[in-house]
């Protein structure tokens, strides 16, 4: 998120270029070409980078979706297998679906800057922190509006990844670029830093040309820099390898043998992406009007893991709530921060570590074991023999008596999370 897609920018200057209808074969007579010239001028006034669109169809992904959830890829992510019929066609979205307008928006591009210890990456769509579906949601109102207006018999639903829709497969068929071998839809200008958005509708309007070639070639660099191997193959990704998963949508302790590698972390992952071709720095390239000036360093800078510890239930809800974070719950954000903290191995982390390993929730206390284990820092033992000593869940248990042994990194450990991994494999 996607993934948690949840991914990717653009905002191409030329735009009008692009969004002009570039075929008519679902043209239907009643639908006016001013009609969707209008939108796309809507659209790039609304700063969308990119708006085509495409028919109401079976996309080609759906048997590739149906295989990722029989292979066991999808995870803990229930939802998906639970609405799978669903993603067969846009009618699963609205009933009597007739097109897909597709739209994306670009977020910042801007490479990370070295971070101080006791503060986490963060993938780079969080800009300034702000929820995405926030900021898009009453654009994608006003272009409903627009079709509205003209046709008022007509029934649209605007939706951004939280619809039983296949975005980047209709993204494809909208002309709006490829899916690359991460699986994320790329355009040849403008890369892949961008949301998808879609306005389904039951209008038949012009539909532009699907965009037929790859442009990946013989490029394997978005999966051999992957750092927990989650492509199995080119254009599929097993979540439950993914950080991005790892760390935002997943409610389990993160695997032993992959925690090393979420090195810095903390929510997401742009790896697959900052490797990219496609996604080299050009003048041409889009900013997003809503966070420039702004740049996705920005939250994460400002954000000390060492806090969080400190916010009870309460406070954490009162600071996130309106941000992308609110999604992994305050247990799996001290989670991922006590992860990232270990990565670190700064003794200054020691403290807020402790707080962690008596907080009342078992997951945040498990992964504040391992950190402590791996920061190695003196009087780290007698914390955690400390509180071995009343501790009363089995796998925490587990987790302060592995870390008392050393064994903090490399292969084994957290039995539930390992078990669920392998039992999982197809």
């Amino acid at each position: 998120m996607a993934k948690l897609n949840f991914f990717t920018s653009v905002f191409l200057g030329a735009l009008g270029a692009l969004c002009v209808p570039g075929g008519f074969a679902a043209t239907a007579m009643s639908v006016s070409p001013d009609l969707t010239a209008a939108l796309h001028s809507a659209a790039a006034a609304e700063g969308f980078s990119q708006c085509g669109v495409a028919a109401a169809v079976e996309p080609r992904g759906f048997s590739r979706l149906l295989d990722w959830i029989t292979a066991g890829y999808a995870g803990s992510m229930q939802y998906i297998p639970d609405r799978r019929d669903a993603y067969r066609h846009p009618s699963g979205v609205l009933e009597g679906a007739r097109s897909v307008v597709m739209l994306t928006y670009p977020y910042p591009r801007q490479a990370a800057e070295p971070l101080a210890a006791g503060r986490g990456r963060m993938a780079r769509y969080l800009g300034s922190g702000a929820d995405y579906h926030d900021v898009i949601h009453p654009k994608l109102k006003r272009l409903r509006r627009i079709l509205q207006e003209a046709h008022p018999e007509s029934r649209t639903r605007g939706v951004i990844d939280t619809a039983p829709l296949l975005e980047r497969d209709f993204g494809r068929l909208a002309g709006l670029g490829w899916q690359g071998k991460n699986t994320l839809l790329i355009d040849k200008f403008a890369g892949s830093y961008f949301f998808l958005a879609a306005l389904v509708t039951d209008l038949a309007l012009p539909v532009d040309l699907p965009h037929e070639s790859s442009h990946c070639g013989t490029c394997r660099r978005c999966l051999d820099a992957c750092p927990t191997d989650a492509f199995p193959e080119p254009g599929v990704l097993d979540a439950r390898r993914c950080i991005s998963y790892l760390t935002i949508e997943s409610r389990e302790p993160i695997p032993l043998q992959l925690r090393e590698a979420v090195g810095s972390w903390f929510f997401g992952c742009d790896v697959c992406q900052e490797v990219c071709p496609w996604n080299r720095p050009r003048d041409s390239a889009p900013v997003s009007a809503a966070d420039e000036g702004t740049g996705g360093e920005a939250f994460w800078q400002s954000l000390s893991l060492l806090e969080l510890f400190d916010l009870d239930g309460e406070a954490f809800r009162a600071r996130f709530r309106k941000t992308p974070l609110w999604r992994s719950r305050r247990s799996g954000i001290l989670r991922n921060a006590a992860i990232v903290l270990g990565n670190q191995r700064a003794e200054e982390a020691l403290p807020a570590l402790r707080k962690g390993l008596l907080d009342p929730d078992p997951l945040v206390r498990g992964a504040a074991a391992w950190a402590i284990g791996r920061v190695g820092a003196a009087g780290g033992k007698g914390i955690l023999r400390e509180r071995l000593a009343v501790e009363a869940d089995a796998e925490v248990r587990s987790e302060i008596e592995r870390a008392l042994r050393g064994g903090a990194g490399g292969a084994g450990g957290d039995e539930r999370a390992l078990r669920a991994l392998d039992q999982a494999e197809p």
